[in-house]
């Protein structure tokens, strides 16, 4: 298992083990991909879908599920995981490219329009990508969601950026 070896999952271990988001939701617009894969007792994620798209339920230990009937692709739950693993792909931005939305808590914080090195789980950059959206309201308590689009095919893999 490659997160035992490397520290994160590869995207075919996460599909097998997580509940992933199925390709005909990615093409009805933004959705919640979640990928924690630590059993530990958390779940700001579930109080904070007010759509109930998140579950967890009893115990609390259990891992977060995507109800992806009732994922509007909001992003509230990104910002509010304590362990940085829920991320906004939306495959419908255009015809050529996609979104990936992630929490950053780095500075400086980046800029719409800035074009970055989008890294994949392990922090390999492995493409281009344009900041389209940063969000930092109060309720996200000091954490960012940068929003940057990148080519569709690199959707899947990007999960971040590069520090500025």
């Amino acid at each position: 298992m490659a997160l035992e070896n490397m520290g994160y999952l590869t995207l075919e271990e996460l599909k097998a083990q997580t509940v992933y988001p199925t390709e005909e939701r990615f093409r009805k617009g933004p959705v919640a991909v979640i990928e924690c894969t630590h059993e530990i007792p958390c779940n700001p994620c579930e109080g904070s879908c007010k759509f109930g798209a998140i579950k967890i339920g009893d115990p609390i230990t259990n891992l977060p599920g995507l109800v992806e009937a009732n994922c509007i692709g909001c992003g509230i739950c990104v910002a509010q995981c304590p362990g940085l693993a829920i991320f906004i792909v939306d495959k419908t931005y255009s015809d050529t490219q996609g979104t990936v939305s992630f929490p950053y808590e780095y500075n400086p914080v980046p800029e719409v329009g800035q074009e970055v090195d989008a890294v994949d789980r392990s922090g390999k950059v492995v493409c281009r990508g344009t900041v389209v959206k940063v969000q930092n309201p109060k309720s996200y308590d000091r954490t960012p969601v940068v929003t940057v689009a990148v080519d569709l095919d690199q959707v899947e893999t990007v999960r971040s950026m590069k520090r500025l």
